[in-house]
């Protein structure tokens, strides 16, 4: 079953090699992923139309953070969270709760799980809880006016069938990207 297979080595041996660099050039990367992280999440507001197509990138930068490490990760995500206030502060009611989670856990779970189905379902179950939240919590509008923010259950099933959805495609992507990353650091 497709669902059932192992995952390929690539997120491990990016993460071996990572291991090897020095607490200064981790430290300088994970800068570097922050900054990238805020510009991509930002260019929704700052770019309307064509930069909402860049946006959902953000997830990249604090997913390979992840594969550094957890503690990697939680900085990116932080201070791409205090860059985000003082680029585009719109974006802090969707990026800590969607973006960035789902980065985070991409990342996690690439290192942590070796099975599809796994990574699928707890990659899905996050995104769900953290559109949830500025949707319920918050009464803000993730989807715009075709969701509405009052509690349904129609409602929660579709958004936990997209965020399944989401990361089935994010997975794919991830180790895509993975995969081409492995091959510039020339780890084949």
């Amino acid at each position: 079953m497709y669902f059932n297979k192992s995952i390929p080595s690539y997120p491990k041996d990016i993460h071996q090699n990572f291991e090897s660099w020095s607490l200064t050039k981790k430290l300088m990367f994970t800068a570097l992923m922050a900054a990238l992280a805020a510009i991509l999440q930002s260019a929704g507001g700052l770019l309307p139309g064509i930069g909402y197509a860049f946006s959902p990138l953000a997830t990249v930068p604090i997913m390979l953070g992840a594969l550094i490490s957890f503690r990697s990760s939680m900085l990116i995500y932080f201070l791409t969270i205090c860059l985000l206030l003082i680029i585009q502060p719109s974006e802090l009611v969707i990026f800590p709760f969607t973006t960035g989670l789902l980065g985070i856990s991409l990342g996690w779970t690439f290192l942590a799980l070796n099975r599809l189905l796994g990574i699928l379902f707890v990659n899905g179950l996050l995104l769900f809880i953290g559109i949830c939240i500025p949707l319920y919590g918050f009464g803000f509008p993730v989807f715009g006016p075709a969701v509405s923010s009052s509690f349904n259950l129609t409602t929660l099933l579709i958004i936990f069938g997209f965020s399944l959805f989401y990361s089935w495609l994010w997975i794919g992507f991830g180790l895509f990207l993975l995969r081409k990353i492995r091959r510039i650091l020339a780890l084949e």
